[in-house]
């Protein structure tokens, strides 16, 4: 019974040491070959704005690549990019204006009133 405690204490030292040793060599060695491993990421270039479900398959998102906004819809036959090269806002504050045109009821043409 001795002995087993003995063993498994010896491999948790053994373990402490490694992982002890391991961190000093971090910490001493600053060379450059270390540094992609620890470096910050980089900032991210592309995220999902908004995203809206316009029936059980098809979304619409708003994504944003670098202060540049595209509208996409997918889950359709095809994905489909609805607008794209909309300016991004540059603060919360700022907001877009949205025309007001009255819309035709559906399933009637424009000209149909």
């Amino acid at each position: 019974m001795t002995q087993v405690l003995l063993l498994i204490f010896g491999v948790a030292f053994a373990a402490v040491a490694l992982v002890g040793l391991a961190y000093g060599v971090r910490k001493m060695t600053h060379a450059t070959r270390f540094a992609p491993l620890f470096a910050p990421k980089p900032q991210k270039r592309i995220d999902v704005v908004e995203q809206a479900t316009v029936d059980a398959k098809r979304k619409l998102l708003l994504v944003r690549r670098d202060d540049v906004e595209h509208l996409i819809m997918t889950g359709g036959p095809v994905d489909i990019v609805i607008e794209s090269g909309i300016g991004a806002p540059r603060s919360p504050t700022e907001t877009r204006t949205v025309s007001t045109l009255p819309l035709a009821p559906l399933g009637r043409a424009a000209g149909d009133r």
